[in-house]
């Protein structure tokens, strides 16, 4: 799945990343929110939410939002999208483990691991991966 930069959804999470990295992040938060109240297709709910997720105050609802970009990226279906499914998941994971669902934890720490091969051999993919085994540690030891 390429993403197109003349995609409207995409420029509008462009320019709250652009946002967010001059520190303004409660701007940087509308801009998500108005891709994802634009977005018609599984892709693009599944990138604006994916930045919705970002910027939630509660745990709670990080883990809703982080839900949707999963289960939109899921529906597309191409195998190009196999290579966010790591980072869905551990997102995923990350909130169950903070919110002490231990098992669902470690499940999505498990299927993050499973298809961490379709990383990048990179400092993103490497990033990914050490998070995930990390992630699997801990949870294992509880």
């Amino acid at each position: 799945m390429n993403f197109d930069p003349d995609n409207s959804i995409v420029k509008l999470c462009a320019q709250g990343m652009e946002l967010e990295g001059k520190g303004e992040t409660e701007e940087a938060h509308k801009l998500f929110l108005l891709a994802w109240q634009a977005a018609a297709t599984d892709f693009e709910k599944f990138i604006s939410a994916h930045y919705v997720a970002r910027h939630q105050q509660t745990v709670a609802d990080k883990l809703k939002w982080d839900e949707i970009a999963l289960q939109a990226a899921l529906k597309i279906g191409e195998k190009t999208m196999q290579a966010n499914y790591p980072s869905l998941y551990l997102n995923v994971a990350k909130c169950y483990e903070d919110l002490r669902d231990f098992d669902k934890a470690k499940e999505n720490y498990q299927l993050a691991s499973l298809f961490s091969g379709k990383l990048p051999d990179d400092g993103y993919g490497k990033m990914i991966i050490s998070g995930i085994k990390n992630g699997i540690e801990r949870v294992s030891q509880l």
